[in-house]
Protein backbone atom coordinates (compact mmCIF):
# COMPACT_ATOMS: atom_id res chain seq x y z
CA UNK A 1 0.00 0.00 0.00
CA UNK A 2 1.46 3.20 -0.82
CA UNK A 3 1.04 6.54 1.32
CA UNK A 4 -1.32 7.83 -1.28
CA UNK A 5 -3.93 4.86 -0.66
CA UNK A 6 -3.53 4.72 3.27
CA UNK A 7 -5.17 6.78 5.83
CA UNK A 8 -4.95 10.77 5.93
CA UNK A 9 -3.07 10.96 9.42
CA UNK A 10 -1.42 7.51 8.70
CA UNK A 11 1.60 7.20 10.75
CA UNK A 12 4.48 7.55 7.90
CA UNK A 13 2.59 10.97 6.41
CA UNK A 14 2.57 12.38 9.77
CA UNK A 15 6.00 11.88 9.72
CA UNK A 16 6.62 12.72 6.60
CA UNK A 17 5.13 16.53 7.97
CA UNK A 18 7.30 16.67 10.62
CA UNK A 19 10.59 15.73 9.14
CA UNK A 20 9.36 18.42 5.65
CA UNK A 21 8.02 21.33 7.42
CA UNK A 22 9.47 24.23 6.96
CA UNK A 23 11.04 24.53 10.56
CA UNK A 24 11.62 20.61 10.46
CA UNK A 25 13.78 20.80 7.39
CA UNK A 26 15.84 23.46 8.21
CA UNK A 27 16.01 22.38 12.03
CA UNK A 28 17.33 18.80 10.88
CA UNK A 29 19.60 20.49 8.19
CA UNK A 30 21.22 23.28 10.48
CA UNK A 31 21.76 19.69 13.44
CA UNK A 32 24.08 18.15 10.65
CA UNK A 33 26.78 20.37 10.78
CA UNK A 34 26.77 19.96 15.08
CA UNK A 35 24.67 20.09 18.08
CA UNK A 36 23.71 23.49 18.54
CA UNK A 37 21.92 25.54 21.76
CA UNK A 38 18.26 26.83 21.70
CA UNK A 39 19.37 30.18 20.91
CA UNK A 40 21.65 28.91 18.40
CA UNK A 41 19.86 27.21 16.52
CA UNK A 42 17.23 29.90 16.43
CA UNK A 43 19.55 32.14 15.00
CA UNK A 44 21.05 29.93 12.28
CA UNK A 45 17.55 29.44 11.16
CA UNK A 46 16.14 32.65 11.45
CA UNK A 47 13.16 34.09 11.32
CA UNK A 48 11.47 31.26 13.38
CA UNK A 49 9.69 32.70 16.52
CA UNK A 50 10.41 30.54 19.73
CA UNK A 51 7.43 28.58 20.40
CA UNK A 52 7.49 27.28 16.60
CA UNK A 53 10.97 26.41 17.41
CA UNK A 54 9.90 24.82 20.76
CA UNK A 55 7.08 22.93 19.46
CA UNK A 56 9.14 21.59 16.34
CA UNK A 57 12.43 20.81 18.17
CA UNK A 58 9.63 18.80 20.65
CA UNK A 59 7.91 16.82 17.71
CA UNK A 60 11.17 15.73 16.05
CA UNK A 61 12.69 14.51 19.52
CA UNK A 62 9.04 12.54 19.96
CA UNK A 63 9.95 11.07 16.57
CA UNK A 64 12.79 9.80 17.86
CA UNK A 65 15.35 12.21 15.42
CA UNK A 66 16.08 14.98 18.03
CA UNK A 67 18.43 14.31 20.97
CA UNK A 68 17.94 17.08 23.88
CA UNK A 69 20.35 17.13 26.42
CA UNK A 70 19.38 19.27 29.55
CA UNK A 71 22.34 19.91 31.65
CA UNK A 72 22.16 20.64 35.15
CA UNK A 73 24.02 23.55 35.62
CA UNK A 74 23.43 27.54 36.47
CA UNK A 75 21.93 28.80 34.10
CA UNK A 76 20.41 25.84 32.75
CA UNK A 77 22.36 24.85 29.24
CA UNK A 78 20.13 22.49 26.50
CA UNK A 79 21.87 21.39 23.64
CA UNK A 80 20.01 19.44 20.80
CA UNK A 81 21.92 16.61 18.34
CA UNK A 82 20.68 14.88 15.86
CA UNK A 83 20.07 10.83 16.43
CA UNK A 84 21.23 8.19 13.94
CA UNK A 85 17.90 8.29 12.81
CA UNK A 86 17.39 11.78 12.47
CA UNK A 87 21.32 12.24 10.65
CA UNK A 88 19.61 9.71 8.56
CA UNK A 89 16.45 12.10 7.51
CA UNK A 90 18.45 15.24 7.94
CA UNK A 91 20.69 14.11 4.74
CA UNK A 92 17.59 13.11 3.27
CA UNK A 93 16.27 16.86 3.59
CA UNK A 94 19.74 18.25 2.50
CA UNK A 95 20.26 16.57 -0.79
CA UNK A 96 16.33 17.96 -1.85
CA UNK A 97 17.49 21.68 -0.13
CA UNK A 98 20.27 21.49 -1.99
CA UNK A 99 18.39 20.06 -5.81
CA UNK A 100 16.06 22.58 -5.14
CA UNK A 101 18.84 25.11 -4.84
CA UNK A 102 20.40 23.89 -8.06
CA UNK A 103 17.30 23.78 -10.35
CA UNK A 104 15.93 27.20 -9.12
CA UNK A 105 16.57 28.72 -12.89
CA UNK A 106 14.78 26.25 -14.36
CA UNK A 107 11.75 26.38 -11.51
CA UNK A 108 11.66 30.01 -12.40
CA UNK A 109 12.21 29.87 -15.97
CA UNK A 110 9.04 27.68 -16.06
CA UNK A 111 7.26 29.65 -13.16
CA UNK A 112 7.54 32.83 -16.10
CA UNK A 113 6.34 31.01 -19.07
CA UNK A 114 3.18 29.84 -17.01
CA UNK A 115 1.94 33.32 -15.90
CA UNK A 116 3.18 34.48 -19.05
CA UNK A 117 0.84 31.73 -20.80
CA UNK A 118 -2.19 33.03 -18.38
CA UNK A 119 -1.86 37.11 -18.87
Amino acid sequence: MTMAESEPMCPERLLLEHVTSRWGTLALIALLDRPHRFGELRREIGSVSEKMLTQTLRTLERDGLVHRDAKPVIPPRVDYSLTALGREAAEQVRDLAHWTERRMAAVERSRGAYDAARV
